[in-house]
């Protein structure tokens, strides 16, 4: 698979929490460099590829919802993902990135809700979209899986994890503008035959998921934590020593050091596991993970990496 650079970034709202883990490849190793945080997004795609060492694609991952559940597409008509994201925003779907203030306001062309708690309730969600079970608002790469409980859905915008507001910021900022200059794994293609003949490929990842590949414990510690971080950086260690072709020195200092004192600590944290993650996945070590089935590819998308067997 032909990638010179893969670059996480864990996402956030708050501009001061995006940070992000870069990889480059320089003769068949993997040079893993100190997070960092993304700054200009409209220039992130043109930085990354600047530091390319060897010839090959940009292979960049955000852990933001990419995709939409099948139920909701097929309710609001949309032909595939690709498609709805040059309709968000304009025209009829003008109000599509609008957060519905009150249940009254949710439509199929306005599935983002509530802006704020109080008397709110999933339920105004459900049956404003003419859809009444809780779990096809989910992609299946969302449900749960033995190691995890389900992601929060995409269109409920409150509690802590801000899933559809991260995903409205993402999409506007990242996506949409570079839509015609960039791939979008999967919808586009294998990650195999778009790194081959693609200049930039865009991912969706989920570090929740490479936290058990590592073999980090899913529970008993937080990633607020810097003493945590510390202590699961043990498991961490001879992950890649098992990988010699990962040059960390660069990277070890944050990794001895539970990523900071600081509450970006966690971001950093997650930069960099969303990154090895990635990067097993592009040296042959994890499947891409993909199902059979034309929703994922059409309009749900797929966490990369994450399997279907893994699904409770």
């Amino acid at each position: 698979m032909s990638v010179a650079v893969v670059a996480h970034c864990d996402w956030s709202m708050d501009q001061k929490k995006r940070w992000m883990a870069v990889a480059i490849k320089r003769g068949g190793q993997w040079h893993l460099q100190a997070p960092e945080l993304v700054g200009d997004t409209s220039s992130l795609f043109d930085r990354l590829q600047r530091r390319a060492v060897d010839p090959g694609a940009l292979l960049v991952g955000f852990d933001f919802p990419i995709g939409l559940p099948e139920a909701y597409a097929r309710a609001a008509g949309l032909g595939s993902f690709r498609e709805a994201l040059t309709l968000f925003g304009s025209g009829i779907w003008s109000h599509w990135y609008s957060v519905a203030s009150h249940r009254d306001h949710i439509s199929l062309r306005r599935p983002f809700y509530p802006v704020r708690p109080g008397g709110t309730a999933r339920a105004h969600l459900f049956d404003a979209l003419g859809i009444s079970d809780a779990s096809s608002l989910l992609r299946v790469c969302e449900r749960a899986t033995a190691d995890r409980q389900a992601a929060c859905m995409l269109f409920w915008t409150l509690g802590g994890n801000q899933v559809g507001k991260g995903a409205i910021s993402g999409w506007r900022e990242i996506i949409v503008p570079k839509l015609d200059e960039i791939e979008l794994w999967p919808f586009d293609g294998s990650l195999v035959d778009l790194a081959n003949s693609k200049p930039v490929v865009v991912t969706e990842t989920y570090p929740g998921d490479v936290y058990r590949q590592i073999g980090m414990p899913r529970s008993g510690w937080s990633k607020r934590r810097q003493a945590n971080r510390i202590r699961m950086g043990q498991s961490i260690v001879p992950w890649l020593t098992a990988r010699p072709n990962l040059d960390t020195g660069m990277l070890r200092p944050f990794i001895d050091d539970g990523f900071g004192w600081d509450k970006a600590g966690e971001d950093r944290f997650d930069a960099v596991i969303g990154l090895l993650g990635m990067i097993d996945v592009v040296d042959g070590r994890r499947g891409e993970g993909i199902p059979a089935g034309d929703a994922v590819r059409k309009w749900e998308g797929w966490i990369l990496g994450h399997h279907r067997d893994d699904v409770a």
